[in-house]
């Protein structure tokens, strides 16, 4: 079944795989369009304990950048575990990828109305580092003294980006991501589609979750069917870490792409 094409009598399956806790209102909205949801954590996240006298305070630079909404949650938990309640320093700018992320640090009580929290608008193209750097070029002079917060894995090409252009990065792990356990249950409910015949389309908003749905299909046998799946990838470069689109013009695309908030996901779902 390819992604807006399924015969009125088969479920048109969603499989989420965003980190728990991501997923429940994209799902319910899914359902009510129709959709058959299932919510599949490619990843878990476990916070890192950060010893108090280590851990990097805001206050010693002039520019905090978050590389997700993760990253902006669990180094803002560490701060207030070391520190008690504080407010953000005044003047240390806040910087995110985009809109989704700059609002879980919006959400935070740290955080006040003057607070500047610098992000790539929701018209822009792309919600990534790319797009982040574009916004920091704009400014009338780049931060000295960056504090780049980010997982144990994934992309550095913004902190090489920041050190090319002079300035001092210092790069803080807050959290692990992992591939998450899917229990005998779950993998029967795949093994159900597949033996049925029936496709899916995946949720990927990571090249790390991409590869852990990869290795938990193939030691589970479903190989062949997550070939024949649909996609709803949450930035261009995941493509490559999916099985490849089809080049039979007359079927529908196995592959869309889509900006990671919940409206462009479930558009780029149900989008004929």
């Amino acid at each position: 079944m390819a992604m807006g094409s399924a015969a009125a009598e088969s479920p048109r399956i969603a499989i989420l795989t965003r980190p728990a806790g991501r997923n429940e209102a994209l799902a319910a909205r899914l359902s009510g369009a129709g959709w058959l949801p299932c919510i599949l954590p490619a990843l878990e996240i476990q916070a890192l304990p950060a010893a108090s006298q280590t851990l990097p305070r805001p206050a010693e630079y002039d520019m905090v950048v978050f590389v997700s909404g993760n990253a902006a949650r669990q180094y803002l938990d560490q701060w207030a575990r070391a520190d008690g309640p504080a407010a953000w320093p005044e003047g240390v700018i806040a910087a995110t990828v985009g809109p989704a992320s700059a609002q879980a640090l919006l959400e935070s009580d740290c955080f006040g109305a003057n607070t500047t929290v610098l992000h790539p608008p929701e018209s822009a193209p792309s919600h990534d580092s790319e797009a982040l750097w574009e916004v920091l070029r704009g400014l009338p002079r780049l931060p000295g003294r960056v504090l780049l917060v980010r997982g144990t894995q994934g992309r550095d090409w913004l902190g090489d980006q920041l050190e090319a252009h002079g300035a001092a990065v210092t790069r803080h792990a807050a959290y692990l991501r992992r591939p998450a356990a899917w229990d005998a249950g779950q993998l029967a409910r795949l093994r159900e589609w597949a033996g049925a015949g029936l496709s899916a389309t995946w949720l990927i908003t990571s090249g790390e979750g991409a590869d852990a749905v990869r290795a938990r299909l193939d030691e589970a046998g479903l190989a062949a069917w997550w070939e024949g799946c649909s996609f709803v990838l949450t930035h261009p470069s995941l493509a490559r870490r999916v099985p490849p689109a089809t080049h039979d013009v007359r079927a529908p695309a196995m592959v869309k792409i889509c900006l990671p908030n919940d409206e462009s996901i479930f558009h780029a779902f149900v989008a004929a």
